[in-house]
């Protein structure tokens, strides 16, 4: 006997519509202020700064050098019984495409005050986008899966874990020829405020999770953080 298939409503497709987007243009963004950071060339965060060097290592462009750190990550979830969604693998695979795209359209060498409305620009890029594509709710970056997974298994404080990722990261990319200025630090200090604007907090729209965290949103008790928290993005 022959089940009917149940189709998915038109309010479930438009609502996956509505994430996808927000989880793609995020992305977008992202890769973006990654690469105005590289062409401000006055440092860049942490991450890139490994990325930069692991580039120039093999001869690679920034972009794909940043979709191969990411899958390097994502590989180190699996020891770590990390899971993740579809928006994890969507992260490895666009955000480098458009750190290229943009190191193609903006050149290098621009005048120092163009450089530092770059760098400024790439905080805000990066700040929007991440509030953006976490919003969609659909699993959260590399890294922060890497992050997580770390605290789970160690025991250790959440702020000391992702510390020691980030000092790390930063040493061996510094080792290897990835540039480390003082626009890391700027990026260090200004990237943390940007997010706490950008990273959403409402009450649950029904189109992604929330969850409660306290002192986060005063008065808004539904909180969609999505870096410290369990992954069940499916």
């Amino acid at each position: 006997m022959l089940r009917a298939v149940r189709r998915p409503s038109r309010g479930a497709a438009t609502v996956w519509a509505n994430r996808s987007a927000r989880l793609l243009g995020g992305l977008a963004l992202f890769g973006i202020g990654i690469g105005l950071f590289a062409r401000a060339a006055i440092g860049v965060p942490p991450w890139d700064v490994l990325a930069q060097g692991v580039a120039y290592a093999f001869g690679w462009t920034f972009g794909l050098s940043t979709m191969v750190v990411s899958g390097v990550v994502l590989l180190l979830w699996i020891p770590l019984r990390q899971r993740f969604g579809i928006g994890t693998v969507i992260n490895v695979l666009v955000t480098g495409p458009f750190v290229d795209l943009t190191m193609l359209v903006v050149p290098a060498g621009l005048p120092f005050p163009v450089r530092l409305g770059l760098f400024a620009g790439g905080v805000l890029a990066l700040g929007i986008g991440t509030g953006i594509y976490l919003s969609a709710g659909l699993a959260p970056g590399p890294r922060d899966g890497l992050m997580t997974g770390l605290h789970a298994l160690t025991g250790w404080n959440i702020g000391l874990v992702r510390t020691g990722i980030e000092i790390g990261v930063l040493g061996v990319g510094a080792l290897l020829g990835g540039n480390l200025g003082w626009g890391t630090l700027a990026f260090a200090l200004t990237i943390g405020p940007v997010c706490a604007v950008t990273i959403p907090c409402s009450p649950a729209s029904g189109d992604g999770p929330a969850v409660v965290v306290p002192g986060r949103c005063a008065g808004r008790p539904l909180c969609r953080r999505f870096l410290v928290r369990e992954h069940r993005y499916y």
